[in-house]
């Protein structure tokens, strides 16, 4: 979570200028912005590991983070990576089930973080806000989710030929 005015100065300026939170007014941003953190990873630092409890989520403010898997080779795959403008992690923040995947920072990154005992915090303190921030979540997941699926059917057609 924040600590100070001028960080918290930063996480508005950042949730402002998210196309996630796009929909909410800045008193509502002012009033999330002291449930964030800002954390920053070195190229090659690990983020979190698969199988790891979940316990925060991340938005790409700068870099680049690879998201990895372990396939049943035990060999980690690349399944994807987010830029600025993307998050991950989401999962934990309504579940805090373990991890299904590494992430780790491609580049130099720098993340704008949301723990799971922050929003729950903020939905007891703030619900209005709250609700308005898991709802840009839940927006984001559904979009890729829903893109996922597309990315499967066309897998599937193309190893049926």
């Amino acid at each position: 979570m924040a600590q100070n005015n001028s960080e918290l100065d930063r996480i508005c300026d950042m949730l402002l200028d998210s196309t996630m939170f796009r929909h909410m007014k800045a008193p509502e941003i002012i009033g999330a912005a002291p449930y964030f953190g800002i954390h920053n990873y070195s190229k090659g630092e690990t983020i979190f590991n698969e199988g790891d409890q979940g316990t925060f989520m991340c938005f790409v403010q700068q870099g680049i983070v690879s998201v990895v898997k372990v396939d049943k080779k035990g060999e980690a795959v690349e399944m994807g990576r987010e830029g600025p403008g993307h998050s991950f992690g989401e999962m934990a923040v309504f579940d805090g089930e373990r991890r299904s995947a590494s992430c780790v920072a491609a580049t130099d990154c720098e993340l704008l973080t949301l723990a799971k005992t922050a929003m729950d915090d903020m939905l007891k303190d703030k619900p209005r806000i709250g609700a308005e921030i898991l709802r840009a979540i839940a927006t984001s997941l559904s979009r890729r989710m829903r893109a996922s699926a597309g990315r499967l059917v066309d897998h599937l057609a193309e190893s049926e030929e």
